[in-house]
């Protein structure tokens, strides 16, 4: 199959009977790396009739959205970066509206429908507010796939329910559907679709799209429509393989690197020494000859260089650290020099693995355990703000550097939503150790943060001076049912003064089940230092931690009585 998706687009607009178009289209067809990233896209909008500057709002709609979205980050969904773009959008739109002479007479302002069609890999993604149409065109059967966003207020007479710029917020229509060669997609104004019968759409339509475009508002004005007019067709001429990305790419082009042997030379890079070897990897520490930096290498060991699965994760790490920008996040220094080979390259830190320091300090303080959490939250932040998820967190997997500071690094696992939908994901179902892992992967479901967040609250379950809070039975509970037969191990110590509350907070992180876990990391930080009084009630300690003496006094005079009772009978 071919390595891009292909497509053949027609277009046309006319202002048809009014004395200015009010209606705007646009298509953008970007550069090949682009399109594996953000696809392709399509919009059109309609202004309203009773405005003077809807044109305005109607171009400012369809602009914002071809030149915005594509400024997105790629790690992003499709969803997430139409979304954010439309509500910015429909914010200005109100925000011009509210300074104008008409701010109280909405139907006067900046407003318009909206309708896009994204296109990326095998599936499109449709966003829509207000009355145009989106058509698909498969087999000669012709399907709509938007409703039209009006309230009638009389069998004649009816109103815009939602549109953008109408108020300050809006709810935007999103649907995905999956791609076929020869589909053909239809974006109409309604002075185009109010006028033409479905039997009429097809009847008009032909393999010339230009052509079939301008036929369709051409007829539509003939049949008497006395609104602007504006018609989009795509049609689908080829589809991607799903492997058509910049990793992709790089794992076609990129020879396999030979078995260094430091000290040597390799690529513009003065290999020192080895600092990592296992039968996946050989990690080196290197030195940037143009700039002097200390830098990790890492290359595939020779079990896995017939693993493209694995290949391809070695290269997203580098491209992912590239994307992330955070102080506890490890990075990938830029460099513009070509490759030969396959490798990955990040950022060197001198420190120490969490693991190492747990072992050098078995018994933090609770301040100390804060402290590391949060730059933890801090890292995993920058992942979730790009809809990425790390999915192999612990220990082994964060550095300390000199100056205390927590990195996360080994993204080989983690899962980017904008590479999903361009064809990349996660081969392994259940990423990262299991020790750490969230039970919802061992059931064959996908992550959220809500996974991260469980392996989090297993590292502040161990820092504590736990081992693991299930055992190991969390990676044996295959099925609902064993995992609701979960037992949570309270953790409790007698060296360790740690308030009884604590540990109601970490049930609540390691919850088997994600719904009942903290809904976000800030919440699960918050209440490691303020626990909510529901927390407070039910964490009340048992009596032997919080007074053994009265304890065993207690215990002592229940012996006594059964005694008692006993040499009475």
């Amino acid at each position: 199959m071919p390595a891009a998706l292909a497509v053949t687009v027609g277009q046309f607009s006319d202002k048809g009977r009014k004395p200015l178009n009010q209606d705007f289209y646009g298509v953008r067809l970007p550069s090949w790396e682009e399109q594996h990233s953000k696809g392709i896209a399509l919009a059109i909008a309609d202004g309203i009739s009773s405005s003077d500057v809807s044109h305005i709002a109607s171009e400012t709609a369809v602009k914002s959205f071809l030149e915005d979205y594509f400024c997105t980050p790629d790690a992003w969904s499709v969803k997430q970066s139409g979304q954010r773009v439309l509500v910015a959008t429909n914010a200005w739109l109100h925000a011009q509206t509210r300074r104008g002479p008409y701010r109280y007479d909405r139907d006067r302002g900046h407003v318009c429908t909206f309708s896009a069609l994204v296109l990326k890999s095998t599936t499109a993604h449709l966003f829509h507010v207000g009355d145009a149409r989106l058509y698909r065109l498969r087999a000669g059967q012709l399907e709509l796939l938007t409703e039209e966003h009006r309230v009638w207020l009389s069998p004649e007479q009816s109103c815009l329910g939602r549109a953008l710029g109408i108020n300050p917020h809006v709810e935007i229509d999103y649907r995905t559907l999956p791609l076929q060669v020869g589909d053909l997609f239809l974006l109409l104004t309604d002075g185009v679709h109010e006028w033409l019968s479905e039997a009429s759409l097809l009847a008009l339509i032909d393999p010339d799209l230009d052509a079939s475009a301008r036929r369709l508002v051409r007829e539509a004005h003939a049949r008497g429509s006395p609104d602007n007019l504006t018609a989009q067709l795509v049609r689908i001429d080829a589809l991607p393989d799903g492997q058509a990305g910049e990793v992709q790419r790089q794992l076609d082009e990129l020879a396999l690197p030979p078995l260094l042997k430091p000290p040597t030379r390799f690529e513009g890079y003065h290999i020192l020494r080895e600092l990592h070897a296992s039968s996946r990897s050989h990690v080196y520490l290197a030195e940037d000859e143009h700039s002097g930096e200390r830098l990790v290498l890492k290359t595939p060991s020779l079990d896995q260089r017939h693993d493209r699965a694995y290949l391809e994760r070695l290269l997203l790490e580098e491209w992912i650290a590239r994307r992330l920008h955070s102080v506890h996040v490890v990075r990938a220094p830029a460099s513009n020099r070509p490759r030969q080979y396959l490798y990955s390259v990040t950022e060197y830190i001198e420190g120490q693995t969490l693991a190492q320091w747990m072992t050098d300090n078995p018994n933090p303080t609770l301040e100390r355990v804060r402290d590391l959490l949060e730059q933890i939250a801090r890292g995993l932040r920058a992942f979730h703000r790009l809809e990425m998820l790390h999915r192999d967190l612990r220990p082994e997997n964060i550095l300390i550097d000199a100056n205390g500071t927590l990195k996360l690094i080994d993204f080989g696992s983690a899962q980017v939503t904008g590479l999903a939908e361009g064809g990349m994901d996660a081969d392994n179902p259940v990423p990262g150790a299991l020790a750490y892992t969230a039970p919802e992967y061992f059931l064959g479901e996908g992550g959220s943060l809500r996974s991260d967040l469980f392996s989090m609250g297993v590292i502040a379950y161990r820092l504590l001076g736990g081992d693991l809070p299930y055992g190991a039975e969390v990676a044996r509970a295959r099925s609902r049912t064993a995992q609701l037969r979960l037992r949570y191990r309270p953790l409790w110590r007698e060296d360790r003064a740690l308030p009884p509350w604590l540990d109601a907070v970490l049930r609540k992180a390691v919850h088997p089940n994600p719904a009942r876990r903290y809904g976000e990391l800030s919440e699960f930080l918050h209440d490691l230092r303020q626990p909510p009084p529901d927390l407070l009630q039910r964490a009340r300690a048992p009596l032997l931690q919080r007074n053994p003496l009265r304890f065993w006094q207690t215990l002592a005079w229940v012996q006594m009585l059964m005694l008692l009772v006993l040499s009475l009978w």
